[in-house]
């Protein structure tokens, strides 16, 4: 009788589970969103290493005075290298100038740094080699470029062993690094990579380096390396003109983060839910008074109180896990089409979102249905 009276008003009942629908929509598309784009950005952050930590000049981010702060040397990264929680350390030193092949020119930036650096750095090399531990130690004249420097200087041609010229200094093509992407995508800027021994020594003669990245080894607790790299280099500086970057701390941060957005933005959908639910109520109200006469009939032949707030009930509860069930295609289908167009990040679906949805979608049924079920099982059957 429930299925029936549903049916026989097909309209009315599809605006009824209306807010249902898009409540239970909204709260699992959210979900996969907030999975989506959490899992974006960790890989971002994965690229860039794992269990990694920066040291930087400063005491801290943004500090102004960071620019006239060179006290980093290349003896505090052999120093923290040789430590045995550490698996290796490399400098950074960065500059920019003009790069040279041919009739070919452009601004470009270059980035000097150890063998591992590039790895440290998520940087794969598509073709030819990395630097080697030789390079390093004879300020050897090699260089990688990236793969935009190899379209807009060589295009369909081999760059290996190709010389180019950085500043006025000649450079021989070893390697090619493949694409290098981050939260926003693909770089459009050139960017090249020699030996740092190779661009203090040879091309800008600062010895001054901008930072060391440092690899903790896989047992050890990154906090606790953190901690450690901290007072070695205090001991060596006499003060904390440094700060660290440590890709644990931003991991977990991103993680805090975006759970927290999760949960705020999926209570704000919630309430679209209990909008449905109010909605659930009054269309329930209206078929009470309705149905008045089909009621005291029921009553009239036998049905109790009992019998006629069963099926009012039944009636709330399959209204609202009907819409509950189409609000998880609708959220399906959205996510197909979404991840069909997106080429950034892709919703990520979990089962937690749809049990949840639809134990809820029920409950709105039970909780919402009660007091129209109670109505009409209170009725006189005059």
């Amino acid at each position: 009788m429930s299925v029936s009276a549903i049916f026989s008003h097909k309209l009315r009942s599809m605006l009824t589970m209306l807010g249902i629908i898009i409540g239970i929509a909204s709260v699992i598309c959210v979900v996969a969103l907030g999975n989506g784009s959490q899992e974006k950005i960790l890989a971002s952050i994965k690229s860039i290493g794992t269990n990694t930590i920066t040291v930087q000049a400063g005491r801290s981010f943004g500090d102004m005075r960071a620019g006239f702060v060179s006290t980093l040397t290349i003896s505090d990264s052999n120093a923290l290298a040789r430590q045995p929680y550490i698996d290796y350390s490399t400098p950074n030193v960065n500059s920019s100038g003009t790069l040279t092949y041919a009739n070919f020119n452009s601004r470009t930036e270059v980035r000097g740094g150890g063998e591992h650096s590039l790895s440290v750095s998520g940087i794969e090399i598509e073709s030819g080699r990395n630097f080697s531990a030789e390079d390093i130690e004879s300020s050897a004249s090699v260089v990688v470029i990236d793969q935009n420097t190899k379209k807009q200087f060589f295009k369909n041609e081999n760059p290996l062993s190709k010389t180019i010229t950085f500043a006025g200094k000649p450079l021989r093509i070893i390697g090619v690094a493949a694409d290098e992407k981050n939260a926003f995508g693909v770089s459009e800027s050139l960017r090249i990579y020699v030996p740092y021994s190779t661009l203090i020594n040879k091309i800008s003669g600062n010895r001054r380096i901008n930072s060391i990245t440092v690899k903790v080894k896989d047992d050890v607790d990154p906090q606790m390396a953190e901690e450690s790299i901290t007072q070695l280099l205090m001991q060596r500086h006499g003060t904390r003109d440094f700060h660290t970057r440590n890709s644990d701390t931003i991991r977990q941060t991103v993680e805090s983060t975006t759970g927290t957005m999760k949960i705020l933005i999926s209570s704000i959908a919630v309430i679209s839910l209990i909008v449905g639910g109010i909605g659930v109520m009054n269309i329930m109200l209206v078929s009470v008074t309705e149905r008045t006469r089909e009621i005291g009939i029921a009553m009239a032949i036998g049905a109790k109180e009992s019998n006629i707030l069963q099926q009012f009930l039944i009636e709330a509860i399959l209204l609202c896990s009907l819409g509950g069930f189409i609000g998880i295609l609708l959220a399906l289908t959205l996510g197909y089409g979404f991840n069909s167009i997106s080429s950034d990040f892709t919703m990520k679906f979990t089962t937690a979102p749809f049990v949840i949805a639809f134990v809820v979608s029920s409950a709105i049924g039970i909780i919402f249905g009660y007091l129209p079920a109670r109505n009409a099982s209170k009725l006189n059957p005059i």
